[in-house]
């Protein structure tokens, strides 16, 4: 399974992207276990489990909004926060 990080999740990852091996799951199951994986970040950025309080997923590249979403291993999820602009 792919996972893309963008904005602050990528800050708090440290990473952009992630192939997770991973049978079926569900999406919040899948945030948890990621959030397990990246408990730190740098100094000044919140910690991956914030950010994904806080964010919205695409999985292969639709919106998700039901945690209990059933992922699988050839899944690709986009973790979303808010983004800033103007």
């Amino acid at each position: 399974m792919l996972i893309r990080y963008f904005g602050a999740a990528k800050a708090a990852a440290g990473i952009e992207e992630e192939t997770i091996d991973a049978g079926p799951l569900q999406l919040g199951e899948l945030l948890e276990k990621l959030a397990a994986l990246h408990p730190d970040a740098p100094e000044g950025t919140p910690v991956l489990q914030t950010v994904i309080g806080r964010s919205t997923f695409l999985v292969n590249e639709v919106a998700a909004r039901n945690r209990t979403l059933l992922l699988g291993p050839g899944d690709t999820v986009d973790i979303l926060p808010p983004f800033a602009g103007g």
